[in-house]
């Protein structure tokens, strides 16, 4: 793979607690240099991002970020909110808790009401696999696609594991064919990129992918 057709697949991320103003600047500016899918920041940012780069640059954010457990309502105010402010991309967190006492009914409304509210806008939805088994992951393939999501995605990059290639392998097994797979969390070189997108991810989210592509 060019170093252009992974760029096109990479959300170019910062979401550090501490990110300031000037390291965000930089990752857009990197982000429209290199073309990246897009630039994937904290939502306090996307309002000063899109007035200072306007439709250039593709802006996704966070929702209910990274534990998940914020009640649905907080979840759709931030939506709306972050859509508001310019967002073209929302990557929610599922309320893992609901999953975990087998709540999926809940699971699900919750996703379907993101749907509604992010409209034409791309929804991804972070299941946070290092805390789910097999039977977990399996089943919120299904929700996912039922929800209507456009994408399902691996991990926060915060909790205790990010990405594994099998995880992907499972997704695409069990998801709707009109479901995308998005990577995050420990993908750190270019054999990850390579390999994650190899196996039908058509999203990488990561910090790492400018300096890995770049370095001499």
């Amino acid at each position: 793979m060019t170093n252009e057709e992974i760029f096109k697949c990479v959300d170019h991320t910062l979401l550090k607690a501490f990110a300031t103003w000037q390291e965000i600047r930089t990752l857009c500016d990197e982000g429209l240099r290199y073309k990246t899918a897009s630039v994937c920041i904290p939502p306090s940012y996307v309002r000063p991002c899109s007035e200072a780069y306007g439709e250039d640059l593709t802006i996704c954010t966070v929702i209910g970020f990274p534990l998940g457990y914020s009640v649905c309502a907080a979840k759709i105010l931030e939506a709306e909110e972050a859509l508001g402010a310019g967002a073209s991309e929302l990557d929610m967190v599922i309320n893992i808790t609901d999953v975990k006492n087998g709540y999926f009914d809940r699971v699900e409304k919750e996703i379907a009401a993101l749907r509604k509210t992010a409209g034409s806008h791309i929804l991804k939805v972070i299941v946070e696999t290092c805390y789910l088994s097999r039977e977990e992951k399996i089943r919120m393939c299904g929700i996912v696609t039922g929800a209507g999501a456009d994408y399902i995605k691996t991990s926060t990059g915060f909790g205790a594991g990010g990405a594994a290639l099998e995880d992907i392998r499972l997704f695409k097994e069990h998801i709707g064919r009109d479901v995308k797979m998005k990577a995050a969390g420990g993908v750190k070189t270019r054999e990850d990129l390579e390999a994650f997108l190899s196996a039908g991810c058509s999203r990488i989210g990561t910090s790492s992918a400018i300096r890995i592509l770049t370095q001499d």
